[in-house]
């Protein structure tokens, strides 16, 4: 933004999609306060999730759609290229690492978090830690016409990368950790199938591998896995998950567990200061106390954290679902996903066509997971919050 002011009526710090949506959350309550976006990133706040999918796999979705217009849509001032590196509570500053201090009425931090690092690899020309607009735009620079791009992760983002990457004519091996590609989230006959659908659509899949080491020069990257085998690309694109930044929250003496800890109102310890998103730890009235890093508790708990801010004191009691997209296959989930855990599988159709999977601990669910079943994530809520009994033939056909 061209100017700083003394002061704004909220500040929020994040530019991601809890920012976008905290702002029109706000104005949903308030049409007239001043609102000012942080972000280290210098872009303005995009939806994150089609730079893993549909940027990739949907021809008529273009560039220019991923922009959200926040700006634009609700008279926000974003500083962008910076980060918040000290917040007064007792004076209600924040301070930018470009040296810039202003003033809040209300702050909200949706800061999310940085990629997790691997193997001593450094970013840097063919090296990305994947999370940003421009981290998309240099991979697709670097990937097709045939090109090695090594993905590294087999979660949510490594597998959508490895899905997105092979279907744009690029070669692509991607390196996990577990011995069976998302072994860790599905039970083991639908990891088994999702791991031959990757093999049979031309993916190399090195399962219990991890990076040791890696060298990056102008024209490729050599990496070594742990146990010598050495790969060179042209590539290599990293989703190992996201160290989420909790220290401003810390240095700034608030109350901080496994994220930075809120009430239903998303209040944090200080009652001027809220957080929303990735960096959350809420009660959610379903499953307890937690903290999700999905795209549709970033917007509903973004834009109650702005309605808030704005002084709608409402409860946020929305428990957030999650999805994506892989090859031909795609679900939906709530709750948690935890191949550890005792599973019932309802297969509609053919074992691993379309069916549903019931997660119990506790004798209680404790997540559903909907393969190519949708449109059912109210009932998947439903069964969680109140079915007791988890016999098998009990939960086979509660969602079709």
């Amino acid at each position: 933004m061209s100017t700083v002011r003394d002061s704004y009526d909220y500040v929020i710090v994040g530019a991601g999609m809890a920012g976008d949506a905290a702002a029109r959350g706000i104005r949903e309550v308030d049409p007239d306060g001043t609102i000012a976006v942080v972000g280290r990133e210098p872009t303005a706040p995009v939806t994150r999730p089609a730079l893993t999918k549909k940027l990739w796999t949907d021809p008529e979705f273009t560039f220019d759609q991923v922009w959200l217009h926040t700006a634009e849509d609700t008279g926000a001032e974003l500083l962008l290229g910076e980060s918040v590196v000290a917040v007064d509570l007792a004076g209600r500053t924040v301070t930018t690492d470009a040296g810039i201090t202003f003033g809040y009425g209300r702050l909200l931090l949706a800061t999310s978090g940085h990629p997790r690092r691997v193997g001593g690899l450094e970013d840097s020309g063919r090296v990305i830690y994947f999370r940003t607009v421009r981290d998309y735009e240099r991979l697709r620079d670097l990937a097709g016409g045939g090109r090695h791009v090594v993905v590294v992760g087999g979660g949510y983002i490594g597998t959508e990368l490895a899905a997105a990457l092979v279907q744009n004519d690029t070669r692509v091996t991607l390196v996990h950790p577990a011995s069976t590609l998302t072994g860790g989230t599905f039970p083991a006959g639908l990891a088994a199938h999702l791991e031959r659908m990757y093999v049979e659509r031309g993916v190399e899949v090195l399962g219990g591998a991890r990076v040791a080491s890696g060298t990056s020069g102008p024209d490729g990257v050599t990496i070594v896995l742990e146990d010598g085998r050495e790969l060179a690309a042209d590539a290599v694109v990293v989703g190992a998950g996201l160290e989420i930044e909790t220290d401003l929250a810390r240095s700034a003496g608030l109350d901080v567990d496994d994220g930075v800890v809120v009430d239903d109102r998303l209040r944090t310890s200080d009652p001027s200061v809220y957080a929303a998103g990735d960096v959350a730890q809420y009660p959610d009235r379903i499953l307890g106390r937690r903290r999700v890093e999905h795209v549709d508790n970033a917007t509903t708990m973004g834009r109650q954290a702005g309605r808030n801010l704005a002084g709608a004191d409402e409860p946020y009691d929305h428990t957030p679902f999650f999805y994506s997209d892989l090859f031909d296959a795609g679900y939906e989930a709530v709750g948690r996903l935890d191949s550890s855990l005792e599973t019932v599988e309802d297969w509609h159709v053919d074992p691993y066509d379309t069916g549903v999977v019931y997660y119990l601990d506790g004798g209680r669910v404790a997540g559903v997971l909907l393969w190519n079943v949708w449109d059912a994530t109210d009932r998947a809520r439903e069964v969680i919050a109140h079915q007791t009994d988890v016999r098998p033939e009990a939960l086979r056909g509660l969602i079709r």
